[in-house]
């Protein structure tokens, strides 16, 4: 178990990746996730209200189980395999974030300032999980894909519209972090 606590290095994590997308390759599929959201819209019923979701959901299906895994690992490794909650912070990134109100920073992954129910049931939470759920639902298809499918599958082939999409998402991350944080928090 001891290998799997600890950081992967990168000739490690970068194989398994590229072995990933070969498979996918091979077998003639697209890796990506936001493609989901189509499927999902499509299995509920959506093609009755817009044309664009008529679509054979069957033909995506391999998708749904990869993202049904995101889920499954996503559990098993924040409940079993994360052997210490503390986070070792450069001392100005805790500063600043107790700053922002922060006030367990670096003893845990998930702060309460974020991830506690009673912030997700508080009105202020409840606007910030719909305004991102649009923002990143609208986001994914008018950019034709989501971080995973342009960053990996895009770039691995050379295409110059994820290249952008990446570079769109790293100005995009940085006024997040640089402006919006800040007046959200």
């Amino acid at each position: 178990m001891e290998i799997i606590f600890q950081p992967w290095p990168w000739y490690l994590g970068g194989p398994l990746i590229a072995l990933t997308l070969f498979l996918y390759f091979y077998f003639g599929k697209n890796f990506g996730a936001s493609t989901n959201f189509e499927t999902l819209c499509t299995i509920a019923g959506a093609g009755r209200v817009s044309n664009y979701f008529k679509k054979d959901w069957k033909e995506r299906d391999f998708a749904l189980l990869f993202v049904v895994g995101l889920i499954i690992g996503g559990v098993i490794s924040s409940n079993y395999l994360i052997p210490d909650q503390a986070i070792d912070l450069n001392p100005k990134t805790f500063q600043e974030l107790t700053d922002l109100g922060f006030s367990n920073v670096g003893n845990t992954y998930f702060p309460d300032e974020i991830f506690s129910n009673d912030i997700a049931l508080s009105f202020k939470g409840f606007l910030i999980l719909i305004l991102s759920g649009v923002c990143i639902g609208f986001g994914t298809r008018y950019a034709g894909g989501c971080t995973s499918g342009h960053a990996i599958t895009g770039l691995s082939n050379f295409q110059l519209p994820s290249l952008l999409a990446v570079i769109g998402f790293f100005i995009g991350g940085i006024i997040a972090v640089w402006f919006l944080i800040p007046l959200i928090f």
